[in-house]
């Protein structure tokens, strides 16, 4: 699908559905999302440009993700979308030149989206393709800092069940492991995504210093100073991330502790278990034996005297136990 937008009075307008080439010419923004390869030849040939597929976005060495070619500045990072359901990494890119941005991506983005629909209410005295990059960087930043504080909350959550409910204090073992399970993925899930958000972040760390060296020529004063501010975000989301990464590794330990402790807790009942059935079937054997002379036989309350002490000899050693609180 291919959207583009020219400058308006106010604010970017909206091309036809079906540009030509000369239409496309007078784009500022060409958003290619999912793009046929008649929608990319059109593209190239409007704007005397080979763009990347979807391959050459996805390498992770520097040198491939942001370089400089024919005069035109060729971005990409990794994006994480489908955030709520199933988070992914989907590779996304930039090419920029003095006139024109061209965005490229190949799966779904709410941050594409509610850009796009707020665009023309925006408005802007100079319409260029990169302020409107930057102004996609910043809603990408803004993003990014609403997952890390969602994150934030999940954990906070999570800190609550374990160290103030207490999920081993549940009864049964059947709701133990249910609780602990629930817990351990909530842990796994928020580590992920963090991890996916560092990975996005991370792209756009790398994007911005290079925009603001690359495009100082045609970059106004006040895009610098958005990028200035948009990296000092940065910084600090990285310093976020950090945190959150911290918080999950220590609840991830939390977790696998109290999972231990459960384990321990089942080992200990088979244990003193097995050590108090030791003294009844001590006895039962030491009287179940056929020796023809055995005083006890001829005893008028020989067989409740035994299991009497049988009985006694079970209670005994868990009454101990529990003394010594050790059950």
């Amino acid at each position: 699908m291919l959207m583009s937008f020219a400058a308006g009075q106010t604010a970017p307008q909206p091309l036809p559905a079906h540009p030509d080439a000369a239409q496309l010419r007078q784009a500022i923004w060409i958003d290619l999302y999912q793009p046929s390869a008649e929608e990319i030849a059109l593209v190239e040939q409007a704007l005397g440009l080979e763009l990347p597929n979807e391959a050459d976005l996805a390498e992770i060495e520097s040198s491939s993700r942001i370089y400089i070619e024919n005069g035109a500045l060729f971005l990409s990072m990794p994006l994480v979308t489908q955030v709520d359901t199933a988070p992914r990494m989907a590779a996304i890119g930039f090419v920029v030149t003095r006139a024109h941005l061209v965005s490229i991506r190949f799966e779904p983005s709410r941050v594409f989206d509610q850009f796009i629909a707020r665009l023309g209410q925006t408005g802007m005295a100079d319409q260029t393709g990169v302020r409107i990059l930057t102004g996609l960087l910043e809603a990408i930043i803004d993003r990014i800092a609403d997952v890390m504080e969602r994150i934030r909350t999940d954990l906070d959550g999570i800190s609550h069940t374990i160290f103030i409910d207490d999920p081993t204090r549940r009864t049964g073992p059947r709701m133990q492991e249910d609780e602990l399970r629930r817990v351990l993925q909530t842990v796994g899930r928020a580590g992920d995504l963090t991890s996916r958000m560092r990975d996005s972040l991370l792209g756009v760390g790398r994007i911005v210093p290079y925009l603001r060296t690359a495009a100082e020529e045609f970059l106004p004063n006040d895009l610098k100073n958005r990028l200035r501010t948009l990296r000092q975000d940065i910084s600090s989301l990285n310093d976020y991330d950090v945190h959150l990464t911290n918080k999950v590794q220590f609840l991830l330990d939390a977790t696998l502790g109290f999972i231990s402790i459960a384990q321990n807790n089942i080992m200990k009942v088979f244990t003193i278990t097995s050590v108090a059935g030791i003294p009844p079937v001590l006895l039962a054997g030491v009287w179940g034996m056929n020796f023809k002379h055995m005083p006890e036989l001829d005893w008028e309350f020989g067989y409740p005297l035994a299991l009497l002490a049988i009985v006694l000899s079970t209670i005994l050693p868990v009454y101990w136990f529990r003394r010594k609180g050790w059950l």
